[in-house]
């Protein structure tokens, strides 16, 4: 298998795709960005027998991933089921991590505390980021999982970032003409937008400290 281009600072979102994780994933993005890193994600991948290959190669490819557990509850839709996306590529990175621990490191999050731990008992040890389901606290679980990461951006600063981004949505999506949050070119868009925010916010601080 051929290795993929490695990104030191290329962070893998395994993340929810649906209405009601929109603020969260919002978050995600302008996150990882605010911490000087880059965001990558499923979006652009199509479906078929190629999609776990390629989910892998982006895998491989980041130094980091992160795992969001916090919608494997039952679905509304009959059939009602659980959502085994997140946990299946979860264990891809574990493997991963295992065969090359220099290269990659994951990174588990969920909403409510222990319950990740009862749904995945073989994770029992692990430590999981709680963010209790809200933007704040996705963003203070990133600074917390990246607390050795530079720059250090404060938890107001990063949600200052994130309102504006969220204000900015409605007129991205009318733009191109997107039907929802979760397409490929909105996931790009918006790290562009969440890149071009923090450039200016830094030449903002630079300026006022020269």
């Amino acid at each position: 298998m051929t290795k993929p281009p490695f990104n030191g600072r290329q962070v893998f979102l395994n993340i929810p795709y649906d209405s009601s994780f929109e603020e969260l994933y919002i978050a995600y993005i302008v996150g990882v960005v605010e911490l000087g890193l880059k965001p990558v994600a499923t979006l652009a991948i199509p479906g078929g027998q190629a999609r776990l290959d390629r989910i892998f190669d982006l895998m491989r490819a980041s130094r980091y991933s992160i795992h969001d557990l916090s919608r494997v509850e039952l679905d509304r839709t009959p059939p009602r089921t659980p959502r085994f996306n997140m946990p299946l590529e979860l264990g891809m990175a574990v493997a991963w991590a295992k065969i090359a621990p220099a290269s990659h490191t994951y990174i588990t999050f969920e909403a409510v505390h222990r319950r990740a731990q009862k749904s995945l008992s073989d994770m029992a040890g692990s430590d999981f980021n709680i963010h209790d389901n809200s933007p704040e606290g996705v963003m203070r679980e990133l600074c917390s999982a990246f607390s050795r990461q530079a720059p250090r951006p404060t938890v107001p600063d990063m949600m200052r970032s994130y309102a504006t981004v969220r204000a900015a949505i409605p007129e991205m999506m009318k733009s191109n003409g997107a039907k929802a949050i979760f397409e490929g070119r909105m996931f790009d868009d918006l790290v562009l937008l969440a890149r071009a925010i923090r450039l200016n916010d830094t030449l903002k601080a630079r300026g006022r400290t020269a």
